[in-house]
């Protein structure tokens, strides 16, 4: 790596006490390339890095100063949906960072190939500013092409939103920790299932992800239909926003209402707490109309985010091969 990354730079593996520094390089790449903070807090990156190999699966770059000048993680999901971020910090552009990072990353994923079953595909996924051109022409010179696009869209909770319309029979209620955690779960798996790019996760991975950092089981709701789950909003708060992390209705509760009745329903919870803000991720290409739904309720797009992908082995998709594409978000 050393004939790309300028010689005054270093590349060492992240520390725990690396943390803080890490999310101050993050905030500054974040307001480089949208104009603001992502929402993403201290407190969640030190409960990814608990989770996280940082020994094996994540990279700073060090400037001539000892600077924190660049970071990068890969993750895997049962080594047949590996992702990877790369952040340089604005100040340290052009020295060769995003390069050596990426080719590190993609390294490690290599390494997993072997344990993914034998039939399935396996691609690596970058994700970045999709109207940053140079990080997309970048990717590209490293044989990386455009796969999907998400957006981030937000509402400004000015005035009370409507109240929610059930469909009939329908009923909804916060989640108790004791009792609801794998409804919660096996509704948006099910709901998720024709989503691209998810891949099965299991259910105590799941709830380790989903109950750490922010976890606010008021901020759960779940839908029922008589004794049956109807659908969930997973929601949390991050900077001060609210989010609505996962919004999932399984295929029969779809087109009847109940999406747009659980963002009300959300939205009005937010704003009981005096929370002006709430924000999702959207897949642009959803086969659900997930865009379309939260036009519909007021939301605008702020920003838009590419995957590019690099097959790092040919095969059939995960759900082919027998893999399952579905995971609660």
């Amino acid at each position: 790596m050393r004939d790309v990354l300028a010689l005054e730079y270093a590349i060492r593996r992240p520390r725990a006490s690396d943390a803080e520094g890490v999310h101050a390089l993050l905030a500054a790449s974040d307001s480089a390339e949208f104009g603001e903070s992502t929402g993403y807090e201290l407190d969640e990156l030190r409960d990814d890095w608990a989770r996280m190999e940082l020994d094996h699966d994540a990279w700073m770059a060090l400037g001539p100063g000892g600077e924190f000048a660049g970071f990068a993680f890969v993750q895997q999901l049962r080594y047949v949906r590996i992702d990877s971020e790369i952040y340089v910090h604005p100040g340290h552009f052009g020295r060769g960072i995003g390069t050596t990072l990426i080719r590190l990353a993609e390294a490690r994923a290599r390494t997993w190939i072997p344990l993914a079953p034998p039939q399935a595909r396996a691609v690596l996924h970058n994700w970045i500013n999709a109207r940053n051109a140079d990080a997309c022409s970048l990717l590209e010179r490293e044989g990386y092409a455009p796969e999907r696009y998400f957006r981030r869209m937000r509402i400004e909770l000015g005035d009370a939103p409507p109240e929610p319309v059930w469909p009939e029979g329908v009923t909804v209620r916060s989640a108790s920790p004791d009792e609801d955690v794998r409804p919660f779960s096996e509704t948006a798996a099910e709901a998720m299932a024709d989503h691209w790019g998810h891949v099965t996760e299991r259910f105590e991975e799941w709830r380790e992800r989903r109950m750490g950092h922010g976890f606010d089981p008021t901020l759960w709701f779940l839908a029922m239909a008589g004794e049956e789950p109807a659908g969930v909003a997973l929601g949390s708060v991050s900077e001060g926003n609210g989010w609505v992390d996962t919004l999932a209705a399984p295929g029969p509760w779809r087109r009847r209402g109940l999406g747009a009745a659980l963002l009300h329903h959300a939205f009005g919870d937010y704003r009981r707490r005096g929370i002006g803000r709430v924000e999702l991720a959207v897949d642009a290409e959803s086969a659900t109309g997930a865009t379309r739904l939260y036009e519909r309720v007021g939301m605008r797009a702020s920003q838009q985010n590419a995957g590019y992908g690099k097959e790092l082995r040919p095969g059939e998709e995960p759900a082919l091969a027998g893999e399952g594409v579905a995971t609660a978000g």
